[in-house]
This record gives C-alpha cells, sequence and structure tokens, in this order.
C-alpha cells in the first residue's frame, strides 16, 4: 500500500502542477543525453588531449546530476503524501504507520545515496578533466 499511495503520490503532484516536479520533468531529455554522452566525451577528451571535449562531458554528466538532485524534493514529497493518506485514509491500521514511514524513508534514502554517488562521481569528473 505504501508504494501505491507514493506513486499516487507523484500523479497528485502532476495533477497540481507541483512546482518541482515539473522543473524535474523539464530537466529529462538533458539528462538523459548527458547521462549517455558524458563519459565517452570525458574519456575521448583525455585521450585526444581536447580539454574542451573532456569539460563538455563534465557539463554533460553535471546536467545528469542536476535532474537526481531536483529528484529528491520530488520523491520525499510523494512519500509525505503517501505517509499522510495511509495514516489519514486508514488505508493501514495505526500500529503499522511507523512500519509504512520506515518503509517509504528507505525507498527515499536510495534517491538520496544515488544522488551522494552522482555528485562524487561529477568531482572524480572534474578532477580527470582538469589534469589536462
Amino acid at each position: 500500500a505504501g508504494v501505491a499511495c507514493h506513486e499516487a503520490g507523484h500523479a497528485v503532484q502532476h495533477a497540481q502542477g507541483y512546482a518541482p516536479a515539473r522543473f524535474r520533468i523539464a530537466l529529462v531529455p538533458g539528462a538523459n543525453i548527458g547521462s549517455n554522452m558524458a563519459f565517452p566525451l570525458i574519456l575521448l577528451g583525455i585521450f585526444l588531449n581536447f580539454a574542451e571535449l573532456a569539460w563538455v562531458g563534465v557539463a554533460m554528466f553535471g546536467a545528469a546530476v542536476l535532474f537526481q538532485l531536483v529528484t529528491l524534493p520530488v520523491e520525499f514529497d510523494a512519500s509525505r503524501r503517501a505517509l499522510a493518506a495511509l495514516s489519514q485514509g486508514g488505508m493501514v491500521p495505526a500500529d503499522q504507520v511507523g512500519g509504512a514511514r520506515e518503509v517509504l524513508t528507505a525507498a527515499a534514502m536510495t534517491y538520496l545515496a544515488a544522488a551522494l554517488v552522482s555528485v562524487l562521481q561529477l568531482l572524480y569528473f572534474v578532477g580527470l578533466a582538469r589534469r589536462d
């Protein structure tokens, strides 16, 4: 029920025009291109001794990182909405609300962990590009 309510929270965000969700949707094309092209461009720039190309790759990866950072408030808000629906709507017994909260928090933490890894990877790529 928790995951279903979380996904319903995204539907409510969309219906209400939740600004971070709209911004996230707008970033999808750049994030997709960035995540697919960044690493090859960084490597080519390094191997060809063409720093500008490596920096283009770093910037493209930055677009993917931005997407992940913008995803955080969207996911946290969907989980908040889900928890409210579960507890106030009587979808789960009161003694199970804590468990639902733990599951939703754990799911949100996966997004946080992914964003942190992406930021660290971006810093690594910046370091690679600066060596060139």
